[in-house]
């Protein structure tokens, strides 16, 4: 991820955000009227005012007095509306602009390769899609337009006073140098603590995400102490970011409301001379104390909306650096897997997660359709690494991979992915129901066909057992179920989709003996009839195979049925007795 650059106008962001507002332009421009119209309306309440109390109030002209009053009240009855659709419509079209942002963020992220996820801490993915995007809301809401009305309400406000009495406007505004470089201090001081807190909020949103989806191995191996100690350091970083911000807020309104009150005394002390002397009107006294309200009160609310457009520029350029970020698939292919049958080949490919460092290295083979192909040998031999690139899930660098013949980047990627169904070790189940688990909410797949495959692998009757059946949620990672039946599950989910070739990695490495055998049935069924590579820890499940390959240290080091990789004494039969030495 980028670091922020630290400005607070940023004007290349600022014309990225604006591009989401163009399909909203008109609603914009409208919203932005309405602004005017407030900062305008509202400098004409004082001069009315003081209208109110030379010329009718001071003659008695109670009948005069009544109309300017019913004028004045008309007027703010018509302020209150316009300031519920500016802010309502202001509001609306901030939300609009981060609903589509988020949506194209969120598409972005889903077509990553998973070597960024591999890089990438979750909780800072979350951060960028959550936290960051509302602050961009705030751009609209809080920020640009707002922004925009103080400085011509300051603008008009500093223009009346002049015009009506240029002596009182001189005495009421000497404090005004002093507030803007207080104002300049304030607003530098608050735009670095902002940068930190974002950068505290992620790196929290990260440790949290990550040590509560592995709080078993925390307490597993008693490390709740330590991984406290951690979260407190972290968490006392990412107050002291917000108690440093909080520190410039109480520093600079006190200053204001005291130059404030600078700004009135020197009023008020000039003015009510000019009172006496009969050059100024008491009505034009009280029209310049509600002006002083009127100035201060904006350029205090500025140092908060450039803040606010601050956040807006940093969490807009930490979403920009993810769109930005060149790690998705190539998806230049064009042909349909319709009519694909299922023959595979590996044509001396080569991978690499890291630069050169080869993990897959001149692996060939092949497979017929139909045919199931096992692979067989060490931890971290590249055995998931084969059918990573199978999936198109990693790209590899050199070789090729044919599926019928044809280079799978030729094919549409989602496609090929709809034709190749792959069961994991780990496997992962939303929190969801039963049966959205299988289906991952494809309306096209009906509850009879779910059903259907259900009792084809031999899990219908334990889904019939739980409390609401193909309804019941198993909550998150499928917490409710046991290995053995969240692995029935990916089988479903796997069968219903009706793949061409069918992936297993180590599907029955984690479960017991029984739940061991109900899988054994499920892969016979699964498997018939369609080209599957299983990846199997246990020998004893992938003896029935075509073809059995040894990998070892990235290449294939031998290939074979069972039988005959028996009898050539060689790493197989090595595994073979390592496992049932017994």
């Amino acid at each position: 991820m980028s670091g922020t650059k630290g400005t607070a106008f940023d004007v290349g962001l600022f014309r990225r955000v604006m591009r989401f507002v163009h399909p909203y332009r008109r609603l914009f421009w409208i919203t932005f009227a309405l602004t005017i119209f407030l900062s305008l309306v509202a400098v004409i309440r004082p001069v009315l005012m003081a209208v109110m109390i030379d010329d009718y109030a001071a003659k008695g002209d109670l009948q005069g007095l009544y109309l300017i009053m019913a004028v004045v009240v008309g007027l703010l009855i018509v302020e209150a509306g316009v300031q519920f659709f500016q802010a309502y419509w202001t509001s609306w079209l901030g939300q609009t602009v981060t609903f589509d942002l988020r949506q194209q963020l969120f598409a972005k992220i889903t077509g990553f390769r998973m070597r960024y996820f591999d890089r990438t801490p979750i909780g800072t993915l979350v951060t960028r899609v959550v936290s960051d995007i509302e602050t961009i809301e705030q751009i609209f809401s809080q920020g640009l337009l707002m922004i925009m009305g103080d400085i011509l309400k300051l603008t008009v406000v500093v223009v009346v006073m002049f015009v009506y009495n240029w002596e009182l406007a001189l005495w009421s505004m000497v404090p005004i140098p002093l507030l803007l470089w207080a104002t300049n201090i304030f607003k530098n001081a608050i735009q670095k603590s902002f940068q930190q807190v974002r950068n505290q909020v992620s790196k929290l949103n990260a440790f949290v995400q990550e040590h509560i989806q592995g709080m078993a191995i925390v307490q597993l191996f008693g490390r709740e102490k330590q991984e406290y100690e951690k979260f407190k350091q972290i968490n006392r970083e990412h107050r002291g970011a917000h108690i440093r911000s909080v520190f410039a807020y109480s520093v600079f309104f006190p200053v204001v409301e005291v130059l404030s009150a600078v700004s009135l005394a020197f009023l008020i002390w000039w003015g009510v001379g000019d009172v006496l002397k009969g050059v100024a009107t008491f009505g034009e006294l009280i029209a310049y104390i509600q002006f002083i309200n009127m100035l201060y009160r904006p350029i205090r609310q500025l140092a908060d909306r450039f803040n606010v457009l601050q956040m807006g520029m940093v969490g807009s350029e930490r979403v920009f650096a993810v769109l930005d970020t060149e790690a998705g698939m190539d998806e230049s292919g064009t042909m349909s897997t319709a009519d694909v049958k299922g023959d595979i080949e590996f044509r001396n490919l080569w991978l690499a997660y890291v630069d050169e460092e080869y993990v897959l290295k001149d692996i060939s083979f092949s497979a017929k359709a139909g045919e199931m192909i096992a692979l067989v040998g060490a931890t971290g031999s590249g055995k998931s690494s084969i059918v990573n690139v199978l999936s198109r899930a990693y790209e590899y660098q050199k070789g090729k991979v044919l599926v019928d013949g044809n280079d799978i980047r030729d094919y549409r990627l989602d496609e090929l992915r709809k034709s190749i169904s792959v069961v994991l070790q780990d496997v992962f189940l939303f929190s969801d129901t039963v049966h959205n688990n299988i289906t991952l909410n494809d309306e096209r797949i009906t509850r009879e066909e779910v059903m259907a495959a259900a009792k084809a692998v031999g899990a219908h009757d334990f889904i019939m057992q739980l409390p609401e059946g193909y309804d019941t949620s198993v909550r998150e990672r499928g917490a409710i179920l046991s290995v053995g039946q969240r692995q029935l599950l990916a089988f479903i989910r796997a069968y219903v989709n009706a793949p061409k070739v069918l992936v297993l990695d180590e599907a029955t490495s984690s479960v017991d003996s029984m739940s061991e055998q109900l899988i054994q049935r499920a892969t016979e069924k699964i498997t018939e009839g369609r080209t599957s590579i299983v990846i199997a820890h246990r020998l004893s499940t992938i003896q029935k195979a075509d073809r059995i390959l040894v990998v070892g240290e990235g290449r294939i080091i031998e290939q074979g049925s069972h039988q005959q990789l028996l009898a050539k004494n060689g790493a197989y039969r090595k595994l073979y007795e390592l496992q049932f030495a017994d």
